[in-house]
């Protein structure tokens, strides 16, 4: 058995709000839940629900910015800059900037429609 997975055709997961998703390693790409490794793509304008996430996750901001609200607190991440949001944290991502917001997010363990908890 092989000690490695080369990923080079990541999995593009559908969204309704405009995201770019695309997952390189996780549970819809190659059906792990160890860990999930994406590049992302926010548009300007764009926002998400709050989250209580069962999974620490890790942003590594590429170009752009982009605002994390953590248990109340706004951190805003440009690129260089990375954020470690421990799991059970109540966290809302959003890039109300004018510019795209392109960034990689790591999933430990893996990010999953049940283990993330977004609020109506």
């Amino acid at each position: 058995m092989k000690k490695f997975i080369k990923q080079s055709r990541p999995t593009k997961i559908p969204t309704s709000d405009g995201k770019s998703i695309e997952e390189y390693f996780g549970l819809a790409s190659i059906h792990s839940a160890r860990h999930s490794v994406a590049h992302m793509v926010a548009p300007p304008g764009w926002s998400e629900p709050h989250q209580n996430p069962e999974f620490d996750e890790i942003t590594i901001m590429i170009s752009g910015r982009k605002i994390a609200e953590v248990d109340g607190e706004q951190i805003e991440l440009g690129a260089g800059e990375c954020l470690l949001v421990k799991k059970g944290a109540r966290v809302q991502y959003a890039n109300p900037f004018d510019e795209p917001a392109e960034y990689w997010s790591v999933c430990i363990p893996a990010f999953s429609t049940e283990t993330v908890h977004r609020e109506d």
